[in-house]
Order: structure tokens, then sequence, then C-alpha cells
């Protein structure tokens, strides 16, 4: 997959592509039905999208809400077969753009698109005043197809990133993967910490969730994936995921148990695959009840992930 950031400086194979449009937050099973719509059409596979998210842009100062870093993003989307993924920078020009300049300027004449696939919701240009119908209308004008796709109910509604979040936010991490269309997932190396857990007899690895919506705080099981280095694999464990009450922790992190591990992943890229809530944070009168709930916690994991 190639991956493109700037519009306005093409290679003459980055054209011509059949690209479906949006931010693909988490690429759930509504955004793989739009980009299964783009197949369709001649031309690479693509996606375009924008880094920042605009949500980000226009409010850098709110909580986070992303599902997925941008590499997470990629990853996945190459997994799909996609292509051609324009990733372009979101900033203040790009914002200021109005619909027709946007299909026009971008689209048109700086990507050269041949076919776009949007959702019936989509809203684009300066002040999200463009909608599907008059991106529609513009590639009349300009030369490029459009499709709208209709959006993808679920069992229980409308298949969103927000839909997700609530689920995550609610401890409820099966309910997020059947609308993701797989396990929901926290990538990123391993970083050190403080090494109580190796004292404890549970030897973690660490991971920031910094610019990630929270998923509910406690403990999980976990599928776990660790992407590159000598352990480079597919393992089991049990993950904790908060603020570490029980040692007076104020940053909320991942920490990862992998069951029947031993060796050093610090530097490491993990993916940490959330399967199953376990129980909330809680403070115990002593390290023994602790350990000793570690040991039950670890125990129900094991059996939960075996039965997958």
């Amino acid at each position: 997959m190639r991956i493109i950031r700037d519009y306005t400086f093409i290679d003459p194979e980055d054209r011509g592509a059949s690209v479906a449009i949006g931010n693909f937050d988490g690429v759930h099973l509504g955004h793989q039905s739009v980009i299964d719509l783009a197949r369709k059409g001649d031309g690479p596979l693509g996606v375009l999208t924008f880094e920042p998210h605009p949500r980000e842009y226009f409010a850098p100062d709110a909580p986070p809400f992303r599902l997925m870093g941008h590499e997470a993003r990629a990853n996945r989307l190459a997994k799909l077969g996609v292509e051609r993924l324009y990733e372009l920078n979101f900033n203040a020009a790009l914002a200021s753009l109005t619909p027709e300049e946007f299909a026009r300027n971008v689209i048109a004449d700086g990507l050269g698109l041949t076919h776009v696939v949007v959702g019936a919701d989509f809203c684009f240009g300066k002040g999200r005043a463009g909608n599907s119908a008059d991106l529609k209308r513009f590639g009349q004008d300009l030369g490029f197809d459009v499709t709208i796709a209709t959006l993808l109910e679920g069992d229980d509604g409308q298949v969103s990133s927000t839909a997700i979040r609530d689920a995550l936010s609610e401890g409820r991490p099966r309910d997020a993967a059947a609308m993701l269309g797989h396990w929901h997932r926290i990538d990123g190396p391993v970083i050190g910490g403080e090494q109580r857990g190796r004292d404890l007899g549970y030897p973690t690895a660490n991971m920031s969730i910094e610019g990630l919506h929270p998923p509910r705080f406690g403990v999980y099981a976990v599928l776990v994936d660790v992407l590159d280095g000598p352990h480079r694999g597919h393992y089991h464990g049990a993950a904790s995921l908060g603020t570490r009450p029980m040692f007076q922790g104020e940053v909320p992190n991942i920490e990862t148990f992998l069951f029947d591990f031993s060796g050093d992943l610090y530097g490491a890229d993990l993916s940490v695959a959330l399967v199953e809530y376990l129980r909330p944070e809680e403070t115990f009168d002593s390290l023994e009840a602790f350990i000793a709930q570690m040991d039950a916690d670890c125990d129900r994991a094991r059996a939960i992930l075996a039965a997958i």
C-alpha cells in the first residue's frame, strides 16, 4: 500500500483511483462496506482520509476519542487490500476549502480520482457545508463518479464509531468487536514501567493509551500479538487497563501479562486485543490478597481465551 499525504504533488501511478472517503476511525464494518463499494470502480483501490482527525484539529483540548492511531488505521486498511491511502494533512488551508473547491482542487485536479464512495451522512468542505448529494452533483461536472453508500445497520442499530466507543466505555468489548468485524486493539511500543509486576510474579508489558478513547478501566482477557523482535508471535494474556489504584497510579495505561512467556519485550511493538471484561479496578488490603485475585483473573482469562 502506498501512502500519499500531499494532494498537490501526485505521481501519475497514484492518480485514477477508486476511493472511499471518510475518517475510518476503527475501520468498522460500516467503513468496510464503503470500501467494498469502492472496489467496483476502475483503477487502484484507495481510501481518502485526514490526519489529524478533523475533530482533533478543531477541538485539540477535548478528551481523547480515537479508537486507533493513524498507523494502526493504515495497517488495518492494508489488510483489507487498500492500495492507495491518501492520508491528507488536515490543516487551515484544507479546512478553508468550500465544498466545490474540495471537489475540484482535491478530488478532481489534485488526486485525479475516477470514482468516490461516501456514506449517506457524509459532509465536507468549510463548515461541513457540503453533503453527499452536493458531491454527486460536483462529480457530474468535474468528471468523477460518486456512489452514496447506505448506512450499515447492526443487530442493535446503526454501526458507528460512536456506538463502538459506548460499548467499550461500558466494558462490552465483544459488542464492540461485533460492530468492528475484529477485536478492538490497542497498539504501540512497550514502555518502561516500575517493574512491580515482576516482583509479584506477574511481569507485564506496559503501553501508553495516550490519545485514544479509554475503554472501561479494569482487567481484561486479551489476545496479544508481538509484532517484531525475537519473541514475535501470538499469545494469550490478561491485562489491567487504568490508573493502578493499588499503587496510586495517575496516568492511564495498559499493563499486559502474557501467559507462558519468558523474555524481554521493552521496545517491541504489541497489539493487544480486548476480548472480555473481567472486573473493575480495585484496591486490596494486602499484597497477598492482590496476588490471589490476579491468580483468579488469569485462571478465568485462560478459560475464556481457550474457548475462542
